[in-house]
C-alpha cells in the first residue's frame, strides 16, 4: 500500500499589487482590494466574494451585523442591481466566502452573524492582524524551511 501525503498549508497568503486606487466605483474598489489580497484571481468570473465583503462594509456604516441569510440576500439585490449573473449566490456559498474572509482576519463571527472584525477600519484590520500576525508567521515559516534546505544541500 502506497502512502500519499497531503501537502495542506496550516495558512496560506497571496498578495499582489495593482495600481494605485484611484477612480473606481465602490464595487470595482473591492474587487481589487479582494484580488490584492488573493480572495479573487484575475480573469475569475465567480466573483461572489467581492458582493459578500462590499454588503459587510455597507453594514459596517451602520454598525450592523448580518446574518449569513442577510448577507445572502443582499449579495443577490447587488448583483441585480449591477445586471451581474446570479452564480455562486447560494447561501452554502456566501457562508464559505464569509469563512474566508474570517480566515484573514477581515470579518468576524459573532452569535451567528458576521461583521467587518470589531467593525474597525480594513487597513487597521489587516495592519494588526493579517500583516503582523498571519504574513509574519508564514515568512519565519518560510525561513525555517529555507534554512533547513540550507543545511541539507551545504
Amino acid at each position: 500500500m502506497i502512502k500519499v501525503a497531503k501537502d495542506t498549508p496550516l495558512a496560506e497568503l497571496n498578495l499582489r499589487r495593482y495600481e494605485k486606487p484611484v477612480k473606481f466605483g465602490d464595487r470595482e474598489l473591492v474587487k481589487k482590494f479582494c484580488l490584492s489580497l488573493g480572495l479573487l484571481q484575475p480573469g475569475d468570473s465567480r466573483d461572489v466574494v467581492v458582493d459578500v465583503l462590499h454588503s459587510l462594509l455597507k453594514a459596517k456604516q451602520d454598525k450592523k451585523a448580518l446574518s449569513s441569510e442577510e448577507v445572502t440576500s443582499r449579495v443577490i439585490e447587488d448583483r441585480k442591481k449591477s445586471k451581474l449573473a446570479l452564480n455562486g449566490i447560494a447561501n452554502s456559498n456566501i457562508r464559505r466566502q464569509l469563512k474566508r474572509l474570517r480566515e484573514l482576519f477581515i470579518a468576524e463571527k459573532v452569535k451567528n452573524t458576521y461583521r467587518i472584525h470589531e467593525f474597525d477600519t480594513l487597513h487597521s484590520n489587516f495592519s494588526e492582524k493579517t500583516e503582523k500576525f498571519l504574513l509574519l508567521s508564514v515568512l519565519e515559516r518560510v525561513k525555517e524551511y529555507a534554512k533547513a534546505v540550507d543545511e541539507r544541500f551545504k
